[in-house]
């Protein structure tokens, strides 16, 4: 068994794609046409880490609720955590993109870790290698 897909809701597909690609590093595995259940057209976008594991399907909000709830799925706590082999690149690339970041990186037991922001607002640890 394994979690195959996790959603997050984000305010615009391709907006969306070019963050999660080009800033962490994630494949576009899958960009299709979909439907909505009373037929108006959206996408199904899926990003996975390149080394495979549980990907993201990026689904733009529809409607007032979902609308809200971007870049707030987790109450405002760190949801996410994205382990890379090169913390000093990610944590460039995403400096570069002007995303929030809290504080400075941190060295702990168990990897370097900054938290940051996606595009959405949702909060993410990033970590490094362990030692």
């Amino acid at each position: 068994m394994n979690l195959d897909l996790v959603t997050i809701v984000v305010p615009d597909y391709d907006e969306a794609i070019r963050f999660f690609v080009d800033v962490l590093g994630f494949e576009l595995v899958e960009d299709s046409p979909s439907l909505t259940t009373d037929g108006r057209a959206k996408r199904w976008v899926v990003v996975r880490p390149p080394s495979g594991g549980t990907g993201l399907l990026l689904a733009k909000a529809d409607g007032e609720a979902q609308e809200a709830a971007v870049g707030n799925q987790t109450g405002g706590r760190v949801g996410f955590f994205l382990r890379v082999d090169d913390f000093d690149a990610t944590f460039q690339r995403l400096t570069a993109y002007g995303a929030e970041i809290a504080g400075e990186p941190r060295h702990e037991e168990y990897g370097t870790v900054v938290v940051f922001r996606d595009l959405a607002g949702n909060r993410w640890d990033l970590l490094g290698p362990r030692p």
